[in-house]
């Protein structure tokens, strides 16, 4: 394993939640051994790459009534292409080379769970979003 891959699987925190069973389909074990711990390190970027969208789309986030927030989080992951494709970068960027062998067999699907991963850590963080702690 080169010094890259080492040092990258070190740095990744620990979730204890995320348990892996035989039962697991690949992709499941791939969530939970790859994403997961991937997302919860990249957390603080992520948020700050969220504030930075509701800053290039002129703070109509802030306009929101929560429910409406949470709405236009899930838009913004799930619809805004190049949008998706940058918070993409930041998961994929995180893999090792191993990973990445395993994500490029099935990435469709791999993708689809990476966002919902993402769309749910931005809602769990939906506070950290508000106008007056921006930056």
């Amino acid at each position: 394993m080169s010094p890259r891959d080492l040092y990258l699987l070190e740095s990744r925190p620990n979730i204890p939640s995320a348990k892996v069973t035989e039962q697991m389909s690949s992709d499941e074990i791939f969530q939970n051994r790859t994403l997961r711990p991937i997302a919860k390190l990249q957390d603080e970027l992520l948020v700050a790459v969220f504030r930075n969208y509701i800053i290039k789309h002129k703070n109509a986030f802030y306009n929101l009534i929560p429910d409406e927030r949470l709405k236009y989080i899930e838009n913004a992951v799930q619809k805004d292409i190049k949008f998706r494709n940058s918070l993409k970068g930041i998961i994929i960027g995180q893999f090792t080379l191993k990973e990445y062998s395993e994500y490029i067999q099935n990435s469709s699907a791999l993708n689809k769970r990476m966002m919902n991963l993402v769309k749910e850590r931005l809602q769990a963080n939906i506070q950290l979003l508000e106008n007056d702690l921006a930056y």
